[in-house]
């Protein structure tokens, strides 16, 4: 007799960034720093709502009439608001299809689906490192994935003439996942001449370029974090971009997404959004919309979106200012410059050159909470934080 059905089940192993914060919560040590989880906190070490975020919210709560469903592709507004956000005033309209969904997450995963659709036997080509859940992604959904060089640990910069050559030899059809700014987990972003030239050999080889934008906002401002996508946009036929509200508009519970498609041609622009609602339809048919109005209330008001800008620029610069300090404070605990890249960086992240050993030191020995492959969250620190963390990290990494 066969086994029932649910008992055929494998275990899943827990996700780790799960499991740290499960690990931190019931850590009774009054010293603890949780530098894992990828969310921005205030100096007192909350994660705010936005006073952006508030106002559109209470003006929607005063004025909405209903909470019957939207479109399968979301609202028309919001596609608009976010896309002139990403894309510009001057984007091509007539050849860019929108769906909303379930945060930035969504989005890659209906990004995937839809280039398999158009292709099925399409790769995705991914830097080395990139954010887990893409591989994870991936090979959940039997999609092959590759990678290419990105990342040079020995100068927590960019390795530029690796990825160049890894790019070239992109195959037509695949899709190469790029990050829109602060990569994870280096924070190690491209250059606009890094963009040209990435831009440059899509057109040649015919690979299409596929954005995942989380952190607008927190590289160098709404506006530079996009001037790269904008390059490809002029110099490519097609490309998909994921863009999530969690990090900018502090929305992370709302769950606020949205996957945008430059196509070919105009008149290829209805078939791709025919498809995207499609994918909608099979998943969850209708999106989550109440994150998405309110994004769309900050972004079409002028106030609102100056407010929103505002505080943004605070975030950003706080974070800098942290990769500053922790910075200075390790060249003068260790005496070298081992971590002086962590200055020039963008965004939340960058990798410390732990090994998995060191990881779990740091953890049990000194209450600090760092991911497993040594990513850590630079908006997890308060400036009251810094000398014990640089006098940690000093000890056990050098």
């Amino acid at each position: 007799m066969t086994a029932p059905l649910l008992e055929r089940l494998e275990p899943q192993e827990a996700d780790k960034i799960l499991r740290l914060m499960a690990q931190f919560a019931n850590d009774p040590r009054p010293n603890k720093v949780d530098l894992g989880v990828g969310v921005y906190r205030t100096p007192e070490g909350t994660t705010p709502v936005m006073q952006a975020v508030t106002e559109a919210e209470a003006r929607l709560l005063a004025r909405q009439t209903t909470k019957g469903y939207v479109a399968l592709e979301g609202d028309p507004a919001f596609h608009a608001a976010l896309a002139e956000l990403v894309l510009g005033q001057h984007r091509p309209q007539d050849r860019i299809a929108a769906l909303a969904t379930p945060g930035g997450t969504g989005a890659v995963r209906h990004g995937f689906e839809l280039a398999r659709r158009a292709n099925p036997d399409v790769t995705v080509w991914m830097p080395d490192p990139t954010w887990p859940n893409h591989p994870a992604i991936t090979a959940a959904m039997a999609v092959p994935a590759r990678t290419y060089r990105y990342y040079d640990a020995s100068t927590g910069g960019l390795d530029r003439e690796g990825m160049l050559a890894d790019l070239s030899a992109v195959p037509p059809g695949d899709i190469v996942l790029l990050h829109g700014c602060c990569h994870n987990p280096t924070g190690a972003d491209l250059s606009a001449q890094d963009w040209a030239e990435i831009a440059a050999l899509c057109s040649k080889t015919g690979a299409v370029p596929m954005i995942d934008l989380a952190y607008l906002g927190f590289g160098e401002g709404p506006q530079a974090d996009v001037a790269g996508i904008r390059i490809l946009m002029d110099a490519v036929p097609e490309m998909l971009v994921a863009v999530s509200g969690s990090k900018s508009f502090g929305l992370y519970r709302e769950r606020v997404g949205l996957l945008l498609a430059l196509c070919p041609s105009a008149g290829l622009r209805d078939v791709v959004a025919a498809n995207m609602s499609w994918l909608n339809r099979l998943a969850y048919a209708f999106p989550p919309d109440h994150g998405a109005r309110i994004v769309t209330e900050v972004l079409t008001d002028p106030a609102l979106r100056q407010i929103w800008a505002d505080e943004l620029d605070t975030m950003r610069l706080r974070i800098d200012a942290i990769r500053q300090e922790l910075a200075v404070a390790l060249h003068q605990q260790t005496g070298t410059h081992r971590f002086d890249f962590l200055a020039s960086q963008k965004g939340m992240f960058s990798l410390i050159g732990a090994t998995p050993e060191q990881v779990t030191r740091l953890r049990d020995a000194h209450a600090l909470y760092v991911v497993g492959d040594g990513r850590i969250n630079l908006a997890g620190l308060t400036q009251s934080h810094i000398p014990q963390v640089a006098k940690v990290l000093a000890a056990e990494l050098v």
